[in-house]
């Protein structure tokens, strides 16, 4: 899984990677000189009192070690830069992937989860890709370099050193098979903990209002626990790879001193090669502890890739056009067609059977229950998910077959929690045209009856804007969401139950002055307070996901049930009349 999530990504750095192998052959050739220069300058220097052999032997082993040491930190640097290119590019992919999402998707994986994935696992992913860079060229020629040059020196220690490999690489592979599970483990309970703390902070007022500060403590302390209890026995594991490393290392050298004493007592050994001789099994044991750290890396990377890997695979339900509608004429005349919706897995359907028109010139509005379906209706329109069944047209054409581009500018839809950036007032306004000059931001500001309160902030339209609008009031968020879409223009406006948030008397001025800004195009208002739509040209009443009836305010009064209850329930007779 890792390495076709890698393969295909790293194919844009093959220059780099070019330069990356070359800078290691020449940091590995180097380090493998070492030790034979070394055994050179004692055996023909030292112990004959040669002050020029040391002098000249020492002078070429400084040469050599500063160039290792350049060439190391070049491929570093290299390794490194390589990597984080990787992992931008894997992160804009999972953001671009995300995007395309409908709903469904993104209830499916949750936003916490997505977040540890777009950032958490690919860090991991790209903490294991610096390592590998790192080792690519380095560590299999320092450990095969090293025997290689340790059987020129002496065979017989030679298969000393043989057994020192088969044994560690036995060991640290019954580990790192324990540890694949716990990593992926820990990725799991690091969504936990997120969505916990997300779910805390997003809804902090419920928590204070019911006085569930205890309860939300014990909710993440729970979280927190279970991913300290994996961690804690990924931990435990690891720690063993260490001190077995070092046991084997120590035990090969003890048994290396004592064969090579016997051979240089025997004069089939130099002094000097048994010192180069430990020093490519230093070379040999550092290879080997490369390969370990990047196998104890490697469990944790692939968890993450298998996780990022489920996010790039997963295809939108929403799939755009292969040959899209770029342009249409007419001003935003919505019809739905016997629209069908069921979420994945619900055993009833949201929506069924629904018909609706709405024509430019005229508001039609939409009232049911709660539950009745009237948000998914309008999420329909600008495809926040696909219906299931009939057609959703807009001036003729299905939406299915819209440019999404051209959805954009087609349809504005103001959500029933209004989300506002962080930024400032007009960075929000401009949100949906970005060319929008300023006297358009306070036009829109005044017809959503949001021109007072930004003449009122200290910067007006810079005004600074926390994320989510949480330094704004819920009227306040309302009516910035409202001017944002006036400010982009679109032929089709839906209002998702958008002034529930607002006194009776701004929502009266508000429904005023935008059935004057919108005279012309079409307008669909969900709303719960009858109030708000009785004045409404059509009046589509929804319940259960059915449409059970059409028709002005007096004329569904007089012929429904379902409508009328809906108005009793807010009005008085003599008010609804």
């Amino acid at each position: 899984m890792l390495l076709r999530l890698l393969a295909p990504r790293l194919r844009p750095y093959r220059a780099l990677l070019a330069l990356l192998v070359a800078l290691q052959l020449v940091q590995s050739l180097a380090s493998l000189a070492l030790p034979t220069l070394n055994a050179g300058v004692i055996d023909q220097g030292v112990l004959r009192g040669d002050t020029d052999r040391v002098l000249g032997g020492g002078a070429t082993m400084v040469a050599v070690t500063l160039l290792q040491a350049a060439a190391a930190a070049a491929a570093t640097y290299t390794g490194a830069r390589i990597a984080m290119g990787v992992a931008r590019d894997l992160r804009s992919e999972v953001f671009r992937r995300v995007q395309e999402f409908s709903a469904r998707e993104r209830g499916r994986f949750g936003a916490a989860s997505l977040i540890t994935r777009t950032t958490n696992d690919i860090q991991q992913i790209q903490t294991f890709t610096v390592l590998v860079l790192t080792m690519l060229v380095a560590a299999p020629l320092l450990c095969f370099g090293g025997i290689a040059m340790a059987l020129r020196q002496d065979v017989p220690l030679a298969l000393v050193l043989f057994l020192f490999v088969p044994v560690m690489a036995g060991a640290v592979g019954s580990v790192v098979l324990r540890m694949r599970p716990l990593f992926k483990g820990m990725q799991d309970r690091i969504d936990r903990a997120n969505r916990v703390l997300r779910e805390q902070i997003t809804g902090v007022r419920v928590v204070r209002a019911f006085v569930r500060d205890r309860h939300e403590r014990e909710r993440f302390a729970t979280a927190n626990d279970e991913l300290r209890s994996v961690g804690l026995r990924a931990g435990r594991l690891q720690a063993l790879m260490f001190p077995t490393v070092l046991i084997v290392w120590e035990l090969t050298t003890v048994a290396l001193v004592y064969v090579g004493a016997h051979r240089i007592e025997s004069g089939a050994l130099q002094p000097g090669g048994l010192v180069a001789f430990l020093g490519y099994l230093l070379q040999t044991s550092m290879s080997v502890m490369m390969v370990l750290f990047l196998l104890m890396n490697m469990p944790r990377a692939e968890a993450g890739a298998e996780r990022v890997r489920e996010v790039l695979d997963t295809r939108s339900s929403v799939v755009p056009p292969v040959h899209p509608v770029r342009t249409t004429a007419g001003r935003g005349h919505l019809e739905v067609k016997g629209a069908d919706f069921r979420y994945p897995g619900a055993e009833e359907s949201v929506l069924r059977d629904v018909w609706l028109e709405a024509r430019p010139g005229e508001t039609t509005a939409v009232i049911g229950s709660t539950g009745s379906g009237k948000s998914t209706l309008l999420g329909l329109v600008p495809r926040l998910f696909d219906a299931t069944g009939g057609e959703v047209l807009v001036d003729g054409v299905d939406v299915r077959k819209l440019d999404p581009e051209l959805t954009a500018r087609t349809v504005g839809l103001v959500a029933q929690k209004p989300y506002l950036f962080s930024g400032t007032v007009a960075t929000n306004l401009r949100y949906g045209r970005p060319d929008a000059s300023d006297e358009e931001l306070w036009h829109a500001l005044e017809v959503a009856q949001a021109a007072d309160f930004v003449r009122g902030l200290d910067e007006g339209l810079d005004a600074p804007v926390s994320q989510g609008g949480t330094n704004l009031s819920g009227g306040q968020r309302q009516r910035l969401a409202i001017a944002r879409v006036l400010v982009a223009r679109p032929r089709l406006y839906l209002f998702d139950d958008s002034f529930s948030a607002l006194d009776p008397r701004t929502d009266a001025r508000l429904r005023a002055a935008l059935r004057e800004e919108t005279a012309d195009a079409t307008v669909v208002v969900v709303a719960q307070r009858v109030s708000t739509i009785r004045q409404a040209d059509r009046i589509v009443v929804l319940d259960r996901g059915r449409n059970v009836g059409t028709g002005t305010h007096s004329s569904l009064m007089r012929d429904n049930p379902t409508y009328r209850e809906i108005v009793l329930s807010q009005l008085t007779e003599e008010e609804a009349a």
